[in-house]
């Protein structure tokens, strides 16, 4: 029963860091691609690619402690 608890916090620690970093790298692009454009009426491009940016990073931060908490804690 542990260890498949183990597991499923090692995915979701996981897909945490991956999400962040398809977040981050979006987030880059949308910076560098849409100044001064309109993304889908939310708003200027550049300004939703700096929101990307910033959330995705701290996802991928979240994801890399979540993983080693889980590693140190003996939950994985």
């Amino acid at each position: 029963m542990a260890r498949k608890q183990g597991i499923a916090l090692a995915i979701v620690a996981f897909s945490v860091y991956i999400i962040g970093g398809i977040g981050c790298f979006s987030g880059v692009a949308l910076i560098f691609m849409m100044k001064g454009r309109d993304l889908w009426g939310w708003g200027d491009g550049r300004t939703i690619g700096y929101l990307f940016f910033c959330v995705g990073i701290a996802l991928s931060i979240l994801g890399v402690m979540f993983m080693r908490i889980f590693r140190n804690r003996g939950l994985s």
